[in-house]
Parts: structure tokens; sequence; C-alpha cells
């Protein structure tokens, strides 16, 4: 028996693209582990011919692969378009109608009645993961009238967001279970709950399949704020959980996501429930042969993070190289896996020179720098005071990322500019000769009302001009 190169697992899902037998030995072949059915796209019909043609593969190949019903939840979604992909310019007036009509570039209906209700003049509602923006400039009847402030490509059956609105719907439908009954028919052995709120949404589904007779291996989609609150129920509740970052990017703010992943990654870990990181890992290969390279740092980083799999989404589902997308998300899983132990190890360096000092093989200006640092710490100082002049000592403290300040005094402008190059260092310029530059530095500190009187500081001591690193010492002082 030959194991896969990589112990990453990988997700595809399966659409237009994907759905031929050929395809889905090749995507097999290429590592795929789990095929993803959307089930908010596409006819029972269809569905049916795609679990079987997988099945079919999967047994000829002798190849472990689990289908993933994901279930369409509470999303908001626009209808059917009567041209695709619709591009919406910047400035441009379109109109969100909850009747039921074809779309077109003045008039896209969307499928929740409730839209006029739930918004009011100035709101932003966002298509597509956020990609497109549009603001609402008034509401009148079954009518949205809003003037386009990002513009890009929409496809029918696009998502809609509105952040800070509550959906008035159940995270798991009648029509969700409708779902889950007809798949487990086909022998579909997990099912994504999308916009799980709590864990009776988890639990709501595993009941109904034992009432059938079966059970079922439920996934919950981290993608709105109420799950990160209740995650500790609803990760208990369910066998997997996916970081589903394309929803979880509008109900969150953006820049919060990747610390969000971590964070639920690092909790998932902890009781060992596997972890599904989705969304846009490879999108530019839904068009292009090759990836960016931020997006193979992005699954790189997933991998190091501790996620079980990565998901393709349109990449495999519509994308013009599918087969390409999975063939490189196993190169990169290779290349993260290889490396993991080391960067893993190196990324932590206060535990790194601990064990240098313990073995005796810690150089001086170590030694004093992570005491430094390890003392600010203990007594909660909120500055590391220290000489600018030789750049040594700013920077040896910086690699350890205090979380206090690194206040840099006494250099000249050419290497205080240097020094803001680095995490955490503020140059303090003070006029005047370096002798008594600590004193010099903390009453410039009480005169600038950025400490109190008689406030512990770590002062690192650079005696030498010249970069010689073993001239370091520290000491508390007052201020």
């Amino acid at each position: 028996m030959k194991l896969p190169p990589h112990k990453t697992k990988i997700v595809c899902t399966i659409g237009p693209a994907s759905r031929s037998e050929a395809l889905l030995e090749g995507l097999m072949l290429q590592g795929m582990n789990v095929a993803r059915l959307n089930f908010a796209h596409g006819t029972l019909q269809r569905h049916s011919e795609d679990i079987q043609r997988i099945q079919t593969v999967a047994a000829r190949l002798q190849h472990h692969c689990m289908i993933m019903a994901d279930l369409p939840g509470p999303k908001i979604r626009i209808g059917k378009l009567l041209e695709e992909p619709l591009l919406l310019e910047k400035g441009d007036e379109v109109v969100l109608t909850v009747k039921d009509l074809i779309g077109t570039a003045t008039q896209i209906p969307v499928e929740y009645k409730r839209l006029p209700q739930s918004v009011t003049s100035g709101d932003l509602i966002f298509l597509n993961d956020g990609f497109i923006q549009l603001r609402v400039e008034k509401v009148t009847g079954t009518d949205v009238f809003c003037r386009t402030v990002i513009g890009g490509p929409l496809l029918s059956h696009k998502g809609l967001s509105i952040p800070g609105v509550q959906i008035v719907a159940d995270a798991v439908s009648e029509t969700d279970l409708d779902f889950v009954a007809f798949a487990l028919k086909l022998g579909v052995e997990a099912f994504g709950v999308s916009f799980a709120e709590t864990a009776e949404d988890i639990l709501k589904v595993k009941r109904f399949a034992l009432e059938k007779g079966q059970s079922a291996y439920v996934v919950a989609k981290i993608e709105r704020v109420e799950a990160i609150t209740n995650f500790d129920g609803i990760l208990f509740a369910a066998d997997a959980i996916m970081i589903a970052r394309g929803d979880l990017g509008v109900q969150i703010p953006l820049q919060d996501v990747p610390a969000v992943q971590k964070r639920l990654i690092h909790q998932a870990n902890l009781l060992g429930r596997p972890v599904i990181t989705a969304t846009q890992m490879l999108v530019s290969m839904t068009e292009n042969i090759r990836p960016t390279r931020a997006e193979v740092s992005d699954v790189a980083n997933a991998i190091l993070d501790g996620t079980d799999a990565v998901m393709l989404s349109e990449e495999t589902a519509i994308g013009r190289y599918p087969l390409e997308a999975v063939e490189m998300i196993s190169k990169i899983a290779i290349s993260a896996e290889r490396e993991k132990n080391a960067i893993l190890a190196l990324a932590d360096l206060p535990v790194f020179f601990r064990a240098a000092v313990e073995s005796g093989n810690a150089a001086v200006e170590d030694v004093v720098t992570l005491h430094a640092v390890e003392s600010a710490d203990a007594l909660n100082a909120r500055y590391i005071l220290t000489h600018a002049q030789g750049r040594t000592s700013p920077c040896l403290i910086s690699r350890f990322r205090p979380e206090c300040w690194i206040l840099a005094h006494g250099g000249d402008e050419k290497t205080n500019n240097f020094l803001a190059l680095s995490y955490g260092v503020h140059p303090v310029h003070l006029d005047g000769a370096t002798s008594g530059l600590a004193d010099k530095a903390v009453r410039w500190l009480l005169a600038t009302g950025m400490v109190e009187k008689d406030e512990s500081l770590v002062w690192v001591e650079d005696e030498s001009p010249d970069d010689r690193r073993e001239a370091l010492s520290m000491k508390i002082i007052k201020a």
C-alpha cells in the first residue's frame, strides 16, 4: 500500500467543471479526500447523479472519499440572472427586489422576502462574499434602491449579506432536513450546517438522522458572530468544523479573520475535532493556471496553524483548472508539512533561547535581552528603554516581541529612521550628550505624561557604540 505524500486532507467542491467520472478520478488521484456538494445550487436529480458517480469512481480506485452535503441554511441569495456574469460598475444604480423575476443589470431578485424591512437608507449590502458592495439609497414597497460602491462580476444565486442584521430564519430549515433525508438514502456520510449559531443547530440534524434510522457526521460551518460566541458548545456537539471565511469576513471585521481562524483551529485541535479551512484558498486558479503568492502562503499558514483539511470551492466547481488546483494545493501541503516542525520550533524565540541558556550555549546579549523582556512582563512594565546609537539592543529586544513598547533613545536621524523598521521599537530623539541617558529618558517620559511617578521601567544599557553585543546590561529603574 502506498500512502499519500502529504497528511493534510483536501476538500473539493464538485460542480460543472468536475462532475464527470474522468475529472472525479483525476481529483481523487491528485489527493481529494472529501467531495463537497453545495445543495444551494443544482437540482436533486443532479446531486443524485453526482453522488453516484463519486461513489462509483471511489470504489473503482479503492479510494476513501467522504461525501459532504453542504446544506443551504438561511443564507440570503440573489435569484437567477438573465446573463452571466452580470458586471456591476461603481456608481451604477441597481434595484434589489423581492419580486419573482429574472435579474438584469438594473433589477436583481433576492430570495428573502423581508429584505425591504431589514434595511434602511445608508446601509451597506454585500454581494459575493463582500467583493461587491452596494449602499442603500431608499426603500419602497418590494424594492431596495442601491448605488454600487464597489463593483464586479456577479453570478446567479450568489450570497447577499447585511452586516449587523439578524436574519429571521432557523439555521436548519425544513428544506434542509428534506435534503438530509434525500442524501441519507443515497449513502451521504456528512452534512455541513451553514450559519450554525448554537449547538442545537448541530443536534437537530443528528436527531433527524437518528429518526431515519441512520447516523450522520455533522460539520458546523463557522460564519457568524453568534457561532464564535457559542463556539465551545458548537465544537462539543459537532463532529468537525469548517471555518467558512467568506461570510465570516463580512460578519466580523475582515482584519480579525486571521486571528479568529488561528484561535478556532487551536480550540478544535485541543478537543480532537477535525478542522476544514475554507474559502478563496486558491481562488485565482478559477481563471489562472497559477495561484498568487499570497494564496500559497494562506494555504501553508492554515496548515501550520493546525488545520486538518483545506477546501477548494470555485476552483474545482466552476474553475478552468480543477486538476491543477488540487495538484498545487497538494504541493503546498507537502512543503508546509516538511518544514512544519522546524518553523514552529523557531517561531517561539523565548523558548529557543531559554533552552540555550539552560544548556550553557547562550551568548551574553541573548541572556540580557531575554531577561529584559521577561522582567518587563513580570513587572507589567509599559516600556523597555534602551540606547539607539548602536542599533544592537533595540533589535535584539524586538525579536522577542514583548507586550510593551521598546523606546530607543539617543540615536541620530539616520539610526532612528532605520529603527522605525523594527517591530515594537519607537525611536525617541533626545538632544544633548548620551551620558546619563537613562535619567534623561525618564525625565522625558514624565514630562510627556507617558509614565507616572515611581512606575517601574526596564533599562537595557548598551555601553558600546560599535555594536559589540557583549557590552549589554540590564536593570530595573523607577520613574
